[in-house]
């Protein structure tokens, strides 16, 4: 069953990143959905602020995988846009994040759909007007 919400602003997302830091458990693996500027890396920086992660958390579309270690337990975050198919997906070794008993995001996690371990979690992101987002979560 989904669960859909109604984010308003900036804080509302911060408010959802510390529901999901205080929810997952170490090993889920995310897929995040949503066109550019939907708000997917700022989901995970408000994750990572809820985790005490002390390094800043960036977009990962140039250097494909971000990991933040330094907070109550490891991120791992890919960003899946300019991947050309599966294969390139699997030569980042994404199994390893994976078992690595952290959290994993990955943005555009539809293009990977085929790669991803069965109980994955998706989180659509929707603009709306103005800051507003509709955001639909399944697999929590």
């Amino acid at each position: 069953m989904a669960t859909v919400l109604e984010l308003a602003d900036e804080s509302d997302t911060e408010r959802l990143g510390q529901r999901l830091a205080a929810e997952l458990p170490a090993g889920r693996v995310v897929a995040l959905i949503g066109p550019l500027g939907a708000g997917k890396t700022r989901l995970v920086q408000a994750v990572c602020r809820a985790l005490g992660v002390a390094e800043d958390v960036t977009s990962p579309t140039f250097v494909l995988v971000n990991e933040y270690r330094s907070g109550r337990m490891p991120v791992f975050h890919f960003d899946a846009y300019r991947l050309r198919d599966d294969d390139e997906f699997l030569e980042l070794g994404p199994e390893e994040y994976f078992a690595a008993g952290g959290l994993t995001f990955i943005e555009w996690g539809d293009r990977v759909q085929r790669c991803l371990p069965p109980g994955v979690v998706t989180i659509q992101i929707e603009p709306l007007e103005g800051d507003g987002r509709r955001v639909t979560i399944n697999g929590v």
